[in-house]
């Protein structure tokens, strides 16, 4: 069994679904109106690590992550450049998926947008109107953060110690509020805004609320996980849940979140302008890199990306790169079940991704030499057990079934050979030089001379 650190608890606590062999997952995802940068990246990357591991313990895992597609940010930008907001979350939203799809990260079950759901959303927040836990300014409805007896359990504050509005995200209407903490369930709309009809006057919702009708109608009451960036734990996770708590649903039974992505010590973010385009990173990188990066660094620590460590993970991958295609000819066999043990107390221990990484490249080292001391037979399980616990992280290597080499490269090669055995290394230079130029990586192996498309 899996155990990871419960935010709401503050502790590593194991996780336990309601229903034994399922376990449900709602992960906040994308506010679309503008592109990606690397802490996105990282979040995304963290839970479809946590998916996958899951998914190869053996659970049927249903994986709920939304897309805010109306939001305040998206109205600015749309009235900034005087597009229609629908232009902008369209598009931002395909460039998103573009991103996850280059990174390896798992499509959801389930990406439901938030504008698909206003009308439940109208229903729920005429819930907490009628039971007093809400009230309506003018403004918009505001929801009563001192009717939730426990508020604060996520950032482990008490409510006098909490913050007016909500976060980095701008909070109209904030003088009329009863209590500092409480926080916008409906915003009435200003002219030329994008609005929906409701009871109180058109408008549209609130950002907590999106995500707490969403998860509840797809996932139900008492759903297994709540996962994000650390910095939605509050007030995004907490006035989520207070929601569901004021109307007597069960909501998350554990909330994960993860850590930042730092430049320069602080946090990445577009709002901060220090953010790095992950488009960029996978553009003019091997993408499999970040993976790699975002598993070398447990989940719950900083990580900071710098065009240095990029370049050492891609020098990474190639190690591994290198011993899939060393090993397309060991025989089959059942993976070791002792490796395969190993790399389950890892990641049972909090997700302990680095302790997994450093056990797969142990795994390189040692299955490199029983191939170079000829014995594929010993090193065919320990070959089976890396291949499925790459799986199990999604760090997959480079398939290059499609290169074929070419007939007069693959003399060059032979020659290169044959010019070393007869120690003419000027000749074996200048071969390796015109493989090289013709772009060819050259590889001295045990086997002689490989040679890949660079």
């Amino acid at each position: 069994m899996i155990r990871l650190y419960d935010t709401a608890l503050g502790e590593v606590v194991p996780l336990e679904p309601r229903e034994p062999g399922k376990v449900s997952m709602y992960v906040c995802g994308p506010t679309v109106y503008g592109p990606p940068h690397l802490g996105h990246g990282r979040f995304s990357l963290v839970f479809d690590v946590l998916r996958r591991y899951l998914e190869w313990c053996g659970n049927d895992v249903v994986y709920v992550s939304n897309v805010t597609d109306i939001d305040d940010k998206i109205i600015d930008r749309a009235r900034q450049e005087d597009r229609p907001w629908q232009d902008i979350t369209s598009k931002c939203e395909a460039v998103w998926w573009r991103a996850m799809d280059a990174i390896g990260v798992k499509r959801p079950d389930h990406a439901p947008h938030a504008t698909e759901y206003v009308e439940q959303m109208v229903t729920l927040i005429g819930e907490l109107v009628d039971g007093g836990q809400a009230y309506v300014t003018e403004d918009g409805v505001y929801m009563d953060a001192t009717s939730v007896a426990d508020y604060g359990l996520l950032s482990h504050q008490s409510l006098d110690d909490m913050l007016a509005g909500g976060g980095d995200r701008e909070i109209v209407g904030g003088s009329q509020k009863h209590h500092p903490a409480d926080f916008v369930l409906w915003k009435f709309a200003k002219p030329g805004e994008p609005s929906w009809p409701s009871p109180w006057g058109a408008g549209r919702p609130g950002w907590h609320t999106e995500c707490v009708v969403m998860s509840l109608d797809l996932l139900g009451d008492g759903f297994d996980l709540h996962g994000g960036g650390m910095d939605l734990a509050f007030p995004h996770h907490e006035n989520e849940r207070a929601q569901a708590v004021a109307l007597g649903r069960d909501f998350a039974r554990h909330w994960v979140h993860n850590g930042f992505v730092e430049v320069g010590g602080e946090k990445m973010s577009k709002s901060l302008g220090n953010f790095t385009n992950l488009l960029d990173l996978i553009d003019e990188h091997d993408p499999r890199a970040y993976r790699l990066l975002v598993l070398q660094a447990h989940y719950r620590s900083p990580v900071e990306i710098t065009a240095g460590t990029v370049t050492s993970a891609e020098a990474a991958l190639d190690r591994l790169d290198a011993l899939a295609r060393r090993v397309g000819d060991v025989p089959d066999a059942e993976p070791d079940p002792d490796v395969l043990d190993a790399f389950r107390s890892h990641m049972d221990d909090d997700l302990d991704t680095p302790g997994a990484v450093a056990q797969v490249f142990g795994l390189v080292t040692e299955i490199n030499r029983l191939l170079d001391a000829g014995d594929p037979t010993a090193a065919a399980p320990l070959a089976a057990a890396w291949w499925s616990i790459l799986g199990a992280v999604g760090l997959v290597p480079r398939d290059h079934s499609a290169d074929q080499v070419p007939d007069d490269v693959a003399a060059m090669a032979h020659a290169r050979d044959q010019a070393r055995a007869g120690r003419d290394f000027g000749t074996a230079d200048a071969l390796r030089d015109e493989l090289v130029a013709l772009g060819w990586v050259v590889e001295d192996t045990a086997d002689g001379t490989q040679v890949r498309r660079a």
